[in-house]
């Protein structure tokens, strides 16, 4: 029986003989395993301020849009029956780092601004905040790509640019009328905004559409005509003084961007392109020809007044943003938003939570 039971052994350690011997790891095992221990350590950076349950309540929300569950499908069914916040993220996403191509990486703020107008025009509140146009159409090219124009004699022609729009009465609902032609422009950049009346109401007013020219920025052609230096001099609050101290060339700076933006009037606060209201410093706008809206991603960035390394959502565009690490924070409102998004322009590394399942 001994006998027997030793020759079984020697068999069995034969026969899986194999099982002992070890390979070394290929170059695909070695990526995998670098690739988890990066994930790992860049997830933890985050993790240090982060508050997973603020993070949890928010992606909920920003679940509630169409265009979100088209990323996020399956996780955001998960979201809702979550008891550890913070092993959901770091279990259901992988980190995947945005490689910046020859455009800027830059961050930049943007806020909800306060203009002061009248439903009626007065000598004071004389700048009409426009609606849509009637007029203005829109059609759909190759590739997607949205063209607005005007109809002239069954052709489609170009719409009215900044100055034609300044010089004439467009057929188009006038919201209200505003006493500051420079606080307008910078409300038409920031896409919303809130107007007090002189009776204390206060309306909303959100993006409808613009009149389809490209975006041009005034800080460049400021710099362009050496009113400024270099892009380090150029802010909200810099640019603004310096119109104000040349009212003469108001107008004939704010024309050299051609596009102009309609508005209309909001039930809520600052509503962004994925049709939620932005959540302060959890909202930035991206190019969504990169970044789909939606997304949860996480953002890298220090000035010398501003720092963040956190997870932000996608929830809003912008004609200025541009390029896969561009990225617009939207700071809120008040004085503190408006002084932190007019001087901030920081280097900017971001990374994409793409869904693991």
């Amino acid at each position: 029986m001994r006998q027997s039971l030793y020759f079984c052994v020697c068999i069995m350690v034969l026969v899986s003989g194999c099982s002992f011997k070890t390979t070394s790891p290929t170059l695909q095992d070695e990526a995998l395993v670098s690739a988890l221990k990066e994930h790992n350590e860049r997830f933890e950076k985050l993790s240090q301020n982060e508050n997973f349950d603020e993070l949890l309540y928010l992606f909920r929300h920003n679940c509630t849009a169409p265009q979100t569950k088209k990323v996020y499908a399956n996780v955001c069914e998960q979201a809702l029956h979550v008891k550890d916040a913070k092993a959901f993220f770091q279990n259901s996403f992988e980190l995947r780092k945005v490689e910046p191509n020859d455009q800027r990486s830059m961050l930049t703020g943007y806020y909800e601004p306060l203009l002061h107008g009248s439903l009626k025009k007065t000598e004071r509140f004389k700048y009409p905040v426009y609606g849509k146009p009637k007029d203005l159409v829109m059609i759909v090219g190759e590739n997607d790509k949205k063209m607005r124009g005007r109809s002239v004699k069954g052709k489609m022609v170009p719409y009215f640019t900044r100055e034609e729009i300044n010089k004439r009465k467009l057929n188009a609902e006038i919201l209200c009328y505003v006493d500051d032609k420079i606080d307008l422009f910078f409300m038409e950049v920031q896409g919303s905004g809130r107007v007090e009346l002189s009776d204390g109401r206060v309306l909303f007013i959100g993006y409808a559409d613009s009149n389809g020219h490209a975006y041009k920025s005034l800080g460049r052609e400021m710099i362009n005509r050496g009113i400024f230096a270099s892009v380090e001099e150029v802010s909200l609050q810099s640019i603004r003084a310096w119109l104000v101290a040349h009212p003469n060339q108001i107008d004939t700076l704010l024309n050299t961007n051609p596009s102009y933006v309609f508005f209309r009037k909001m039930e809520q606060k600052a509503t962004g392109s994925l049709g939620l209201v932005l959540t302060p410093e959890r909202s930035v706008a991206v190019d969504r020809s990169y970044i789909p809206l939606g997304s949860l991603i996480a953002v890298k960035s220090e000035s010398a007044n501003y720092k963040v390394e956190k997870f932000v959502f996608a929830q809003d565009t912008g004609g200025a943003i541009k390029g896969p690490n561009r990225a617009d924070m939207f700071m809120g409102y008040g004085q503190r938003a408006q002084w932190i998004a007019g001087e901030l322009k920081a280097p900017l590394e971001v990374w994409i939570m793409e869904p693991k399942f």
